[in-house]
């Protein structure tokens, strides 16, 4: 079972712009950073965002100055703010655990179930 749930997905069209939440169960943002990933069809799963519980951030090269990740502590919530939207954002986004702001993903902590965002005209 995953302690992440992901939402504020859509569809949007090119220049636009959308945040996602990402809301987390559990003790997981106590022990771990939270982090966004994207996987577009027939592309591998990358790393967008991420952020410890340092605020230490790192973004992916295609999405900086475009992107902003964001956490609530209070809200158990990893929000990540997209802006300039382009089409080769589209993909399933999703939230896993990491070990640290480049994204190493913590095997053994199910990914949640991912939102669709899609930019086209």
């Amino acid at each position: 079972q995953s302690p992440f749930v992901e939402s504020g997905g859509g569809v949007v069209q090119p220049g636009g712009s959308l945040r996602l939440s990402c809301v987390v169960s559990g003790r997981t943002t106590d022990n771990y950073a939270i982090g966004w990933f994207r996987q577009a069809p027939g592309k591998e799963r990358e790393g967008v965002s991420c952020i410890t519980r340092e605020d230490d951030i790192n973004y992916a090269d295609a999405v900086k100055g475009r992107f902003t990740i964001a956490r609530d502590n209070a809200r158990n919530t990893v929000y990540l703010q997209m802006d300039s939207l382009k089409p080769e954002d589209t993909a399933v986004y999703t939230c896993a655990a990491a070990w640290d702001a480049l994204c190493t993903v913590v095997v053994g902590i199910t990914r949640g179930q991912g939102t669709q965002v899609t930019v086209s005209s």
